[in-house]
């Protein structure tokens, strides 16, 4: 019965895999023109905020250059949330390729968002121009938020309810 599976490796046997993380992420992964992107930019005239530390005085900040890959890497990939991008850290190669395997917390995370909210709008509407000029970007597909337009039906949906309730009490009570 076993010879009509392919068989398993051992979860304890120790691998050899590549030494460098450069060998997971091809040539054509957005990933590299994310940092490419990144690394072309001035930070300073964007308006990015860079923390200085006082000499011996705790751990140094991450370096928004890298920072901004993370959250360029998120927005590619529709994850927004700062506890998934952290996570995405830890285990998805193209975000270590990327960070040079740096693993800031969720709460790093959240801060850079929330300090420089809008110099991210302006890389953002740079990123998605160029990812158009380099046909990055299928096209094929739309996303819309139809949060407002169920909003808008639930209303309907109470008002037409309620109006139907008026009428019925009214023809119950002659």
């Amino acid at each position: 019965m076993s010879g009509s599976y392919i068989s398993k490796t051992d979860r304890r046997q120790q691998l050899l895999l590549p030494d460098m993380i450069e060998n997971y992420i091809e040539e054509d992964n957005p990933a590299r023109f994310m940092d490419t992107f990144v690394e072309t930019l001035d930070m300073h005239e964007l308006g990015f905020k860079f923390s200085t530390l006082a000499y011996g005085a705790g751990r140094p900040s991450y370096n928004p250059k890298d920072m901004l890959k993370l959250y360029l890497w998120g927005y590619f990939n529709v994850i927004r949330s700062s506890r998934k991008l952290k996570k995405q850290c830890l285990v998805n190669m193209e975000v270590m390729w990327l960070l040079h395997r740096l693993t800031p917390d969720f709460k790093s995370i959240s801060d850079f968002r929330k300090d420089n909210i809008d110099c991210m709008k302006k890389v953002f509407i740079a990123f998605n121009k160029m990812c158009m000029e380099q046909e990055l970007f299928g096209r094929k597909t739309i996303g819309i938020d139809g949060t407002h337009m169920m909003l808008k039906f639930l209303r309907m949906k109470m008002e037409w309810k309620k109006d139907h309730r008026d009428r019925w009490n009214e023809g119950e009570g002659k």
